[in-house]
């Protein structure tokens, strides 16, 4: 069993599913690490947008400058100069980065408590049976809102992964926060932050073929427009233990972004833009008593390439990693790499949908994919990330 991680570009598929975010250092707290990126950048000095100066500063202890960074540095994967910490994590926009061409050619990466319910805690149920992932119905927009795409740039090249814009108790009808896995935004135990971490909900929102996805416009690529991460967080367990194989870190394996647009936008919120937002349920029933759980994503690993939606549904097991950590979740189901952060839902107390995981890990030989249960580690994270934009 291995992580599923971000697709790469150019790279081979050695996992079930791809780790697609970028995600920020920790802190030794339960609201994990986190880290602030600047809204906006010039594109040189004369562009008259003051650039922050706790972000010149942190660029400076590490011997850059904001210009270098935007003309190239970030490329720069160095063991010391992959910023890790939370402090050091920067992601300024560089506006016409995510082309439709280069968001196409992204590739999947590898994907790698206090939660402990009564009954649910070091048990593994037996393997689920398959389940073919179907495609979502187009316009995604319609069918499904708060689905996308997150990109962000690693070592290996370009990658992908998968997100869900979910409800901001700080900012009601006005989120700009979205669900993904750690995986997608921190490289773990043997890694630091991602780079140019970005989200496009309703990617390829009429469900082209890669064939005529190709001279398709922007608008129809990214129908509502790009959104840059300003704020990134993922739990400390995943920063201290996450990799590549073996699980490690997965009960572990969520994060919150924070967007912007990248040119300014309307004014309005990721969710009055794209018209929805789903709540994060922490307190969800034990896995045996959730009759039925939905992944999406857009999975990049054969026989998927990436650029289309798609969805399971199945009655969820238990799968536990290592018996002092908490149990995931697990359901029968075809996706792979690439769809690693999409949304897991479930009907929730009133009837409405809620988010209760996101797809983390799946084994080499696909068939089935787990999800972190979300406990009080998982709160902290997405407290932290609502408190720092309470009102803004």
């Amino acid at each position: 069993m291995r992580p599923i991680r971000p697709t790469l570009a150019a790279a081979s598929i050695a996992v079930a599913l791809a780790l697609t975010a970028t995600g920020c250092g920790g802190s030794e707290n339960s609201a994990g690490g986190g880290a602030e990126l600047p809204t906006a950048l010039p594109t040189d000095a004369a562009a008259g947008i003051p650039i922050p100066d706790d972000l010149k500063d942190r660029l400076k202890e590490h011997g850059l400058d904001i210009d270098a960074w935007r003309n190239g540095e970030w490329k720069n994967w160095d063991r010391d100069t992959w910023l890790r910490e939370a402090r050091d994590f920067i992601n300024p926009i560089i506006e016409g980065l995510w082309d439709p061409d280069r968001m196409r050619d992204a590739e999947k990466p590898e994907q790698p408590t206090d939660n402990d319910i009564s009954g649910d805690q070091g048990v593994t149920d037996p393997t689920p049976r398959r389940i073919e992932a179907r495609p979502v119905k187009a316009p995604y927009r319609t069918s499904a809102p708060t689905a996308g795409k997150v990109f962000f740039d690693g070592p290996k090249g370009s990658m992908v992964c998968s997100a869900t814009v979910v409800k901001d108790p700080a900012n009601p009808g006005k989120s700009n926060l979205v669900w993904t896995a750690g995986h997608c935004v921190h490289a773990g135990s043997k890694g630091g932050w991602y780079r140019n971490i970005a989200f496009v909900p309703s990617y390829n929102d009429q469900a082209k073929p890669t064939a005529r996805l190709e001279s398709s416009p922007k608008t129809e690529v990214a129908p509502h427009g790009v959104w840059w991460g300003d704020w990134a967080q993922t739990s400390d367990q995943w920063i201290k233990e996450g990799a590549t194989s073996g699980g490690r870190g997965a009960p572990y394996d969520f994060a919150v972004i924070h967007v912007t647009p990248e040119k300014g936008g309307t004014g309005k919120s990721l969710e009055e833009t794209v018209g929805s937002a789903v709540d994060v349920d922490f307190d969800a029933p034990a896995t045996s008593k959730i009759a039925r759980m939905e992944a999406t994503g857009y999975p990049a690993g054969p026989p998927f390439d990436g650029q289309r939606l798609f969805q399971c549904a199945d009655r969820p097991g238990r799968l536990s990693v290592k018996t002092d950590q908490p149990t995931m979740h697990r359901i029968g189901c075809t996706m792979t790499a690439g769809s690693s952060g999409g949304g897991w839902l479930t009907e929730g107390s009133g009837g409405k949908p809620v988010l209760v995981s996101n797809t983390s890990i799946g084994p080499v030989s696909g068939g089935w994919l787990a999800g972190p249960r979300l406990g009080k580690e998982a709160k902290g994270v997405y407290d932290a990330v609502s408190k720092k934009f309470a009102g803004r």
